[in-house]
């Protein structure tokens, strides 16, 4: 890596981290009951389904797992396309359901309040709480994480980028200058 990219979290980071999220989760939930874990595509289900495997260890019991694509609600798709809840994979109900919903990086808020949306158009949660690798700041909506892997001050020159196993074959996290 050249002097523009510097490595912030390594694997071991990562695996400690998601590790700290779980047992954070399974506290403030008093257990896993009606809990669902969604990820956002495509980093964000890799992120919930390592978590999910943590909680099994720690209670015993699965939980329930869910992929959400976005695409359809994002803010700044091209004009004339609409939003309907085709553009999600997500096959189960989150009505009345305690949503924990996963993202690999924070930073204006736009993708969460994307992922809001299309999780209100498959019913009405209990709650939504929201898990994040990398708050990085600069948030354009009032949005904030329940857990979070690292908190990165970072410049609206920055960026943040996640390399996870199962997409990019290594775990990373990196900052760019």
């Amino acid at each position: 890596m050249d002097e523009q990219h510097r490595v912030i979290m390594d694997e071991t980071a990562i695996r400690r981290a998601l590790t700290r999220i779980a047992h954070e989760i399974v506290e403030k939930n008093k257990g896993i009951d009606n809990c669902v874990l969604v990820g956002i595509r495509t980093r964000g289900i890799y992120l919930a389904q390592r978590i999910a495997e943590r909680i099994h260890e720690i209670e015993g019991l699965p939980v329930e797992v869910q992929e959400l694509d976005i695409t359809l609600y994002r803010d700044d798709r091209e004009a004339g396309s609409s939003g309907a809840a085709q553009g999600s994979a997500t096959t189960v109900s989150v009505k009345n359901k305690r949503v924990i919903l996963f993202d690999d990086v924070l930073y204006t808020g736009r993708t969460i309040r994307a992922a809001m949306d299309a999780l209100m158009d498959m019913g009405r949660p209990q709650s939504i709480q929201l898990a994040v690798l990398v708050d990085r700041g600069h948030r354009e909506l009032p949005i904030r994480p329940d857990y979070v892997g690292k908190n990165v001050p970072t410049s609206k020159q920055e960026q943040i980028e996640v390399f996870l196993q199962e997409v990019d074959e290594n775990d990373q996290v990196t900052i760019i200058h």
